[in-house]
């Protein structure tokens, strides 16, 4: 009896990871519909994918934590017909790029994003535009590298102390137990909320499925998790307060019904750097960025304009 009883607990404990081992790689035949091109940087290869006319003021798009490059879709287009040249790419572990085991702090995803720009050969400033946890990459650069950036802007940034819940606290802060039960539970979680968006109205093509589709590949979900614990774990006071004293012009755009990232967050802002602009889109939750594309375009342009100026 003990030692069927072993057994089972065993196939327990065991199956997440067997689970995940049985997932595909990101690898050349699931690239075989990807957009735009490749670069391979010192931790892999990274997905890319330019918008707009050469020549034309550089725009850098920063993606969040579960959702890849094609949440600009409804955007990056629009800001290359009004003449920026726009690019997006998708973080490690999302998306078409690779999927390399590492803690996922702040210099993770910093290095990769000069790293990309050093290949691509981009030497002209740029307005680096964020959303959810691209607002604490964003942040982290440009707090590093505020002579390369000519402004900020965050919709709905992470960064600013929010609590995703006692769950996310338990898999955060126990270890090996917490990495079990993040990844016996994540997928399930994760389709039943972004089921939840499936009725809004979206800039971004069967966005629900594409973003539920990120679960087939080996390592979203340790790369998940790795950003949990990782810059997650952490607020921005210390960058936003650089950055307030480089005197780089910042935007926040913040959802009114944002649940994942509250409105809250605005005031934690203002504190850390007076001279940030904060607009609200009302009615907007934390999907604004393919939600509410036309209100978020129509407010970017009028920032990119004047920082053009």
């Amino acid at each position: 009896m003990i030692e069927w009883f072993l057994a089972g607990l065993a196939a327990i404990v065991l199956a997440p990871t067997v689970t995940e081992l049985a997932r595909p790689r990101m690898g050349p035949k699931a690239r075989q519909s990807a957009p735009g091109e490749f670069a391979n940087l010192s931790r892999g290869a990274t997905h890319y994918q330019w918008f707009g006319p050469e020549g034309g003021p550089l725009v850098v798009c920063v993606h969040g934590l579960t959702t890849p490059s094609f949440v600009w879709e409804g955007i990056a287009p629009r800001l290359a017909k009004a003449g920026y040249r726009v690019l997006t790419y998708d973080l490690y572990g999302r998306g078409f790029s690779d999927r390399p085991r590492s803690a996922q702090e702040a210099e993770f995803f910093t290095a990769q994003l000069e790293e990309l720009l050093e290949h691509l050969g981009v030497t002209d400033r740029f307005s680096l535009v964020c959303y959810s946890m691209g607002g604490s990459i964003g942040a982290c650069y440009a707090a590093q590298h505020p002579e390369r950036v000519k402004n900020l802007i965050l919709l709905a940034p992470a960064g600013m102390g929010h609590d995703l819940g006692p769950v996310a606290r338990l898999v955060v802060n126990y270890g090996g137990f917490g990495r079990w039960l993040f990844m016996a539970m994540y997928g399930r979680s994760f389709r039943q909320g972004t089921e939840t968006e499936r009725d809004l109205p979206s800039s971004v093509p069967d966005i629900v499925n594409r973003q539920q589709n990120e679960l087939r590949y080996r390592g979203f979900r340790g790369a998940v998790l790795a950003s949990m614990r990782g810059i997650l774990d952490r607020d921005s006071e210390d960058e936003h307060r650089a950055i307030a004293e480089s005197d780089l012009p910042v935007l926040a755009i913040w959802g009114r019904e944002d649940e994942v990232i509250p409105i809250s967050g605005m005031g934690k802002l203002a504190e850390w750097n007076r001279k940030a602009e904060h607009e609200v889109i009302e009615g907007a939750g934390h999907a604004l960025a393919y939600s509410h594309s036309d209100e978020v375009v129509g407010l970017l342009l009028s920032a990119l304009e004047t920082s053009q100026k």
